[in-house]
C-alpha cells in the first residue's frame, strides 16, 4: 500500500511501525502515544487485558460497531477507526481495498 495515500495521522504512524497499519496496530500505537497501559485502556473500554491484547496483535477481529465505540471512548475520529477495522476484515478476506467514509 502506498503510504502517501493514507491521512497524515496514519501515514505518521505508519511510518514510525514501518509500513501500513492494521486495526490492532493502531490500537497498539495510539494506547503506547496515549501513555495508556493494556490494563488501563481495557478497562476504559470495558473489555478484558486478554481481549485488547489479542486486538492488538490481530487475533481477533473488530467489527465496525465495535471499532466506532472503541472511537469514540479513545476520543479518535469514529470514520477512522471504522475504516481501518473494515480494511483489516477485507484484507482477511483476500480482498486488498481502501476504505474511505463520509459522515451521513
Amino acid at each position: 500500500m502506498n503510504i502517501k495515500n493514507l491521512s497524515s495521522a496514519r501515514r505518521f504512524l505508519a511510518e514510525l511501525r514501518g509500513g501500513e497499519l492494521g486495526f490492532g496496530e493502531m490500537i497498539e500505537s495510539l494506547r503506547i502515544a496515549d501513555g495508556f497501559s493494556q490494563t488501563a485502556l481495557a478497562k476504559k473500554l470495558r473489555m478484558s487485558r486478554a481481549q485488547l491484547c489479542d486486538i492488538e496483535k490481530g487475533r481477533r477481529v473488530v467489527v465496525a460497531k465495535r471499532a466506532a465505540q472503541m472511537a469514540k471512548v479513545m476520543g479518535y475520529s469514529v470514520n477512522q477507526f471504522v475504516a481501518v477495522a473494515l480494511e483489516d476484515q477485507l484484507r482477511r478476506a483476500g480482498i486488498p481495498r481502501r476504505v474511505t467514509l463520509e459522515a451521513a
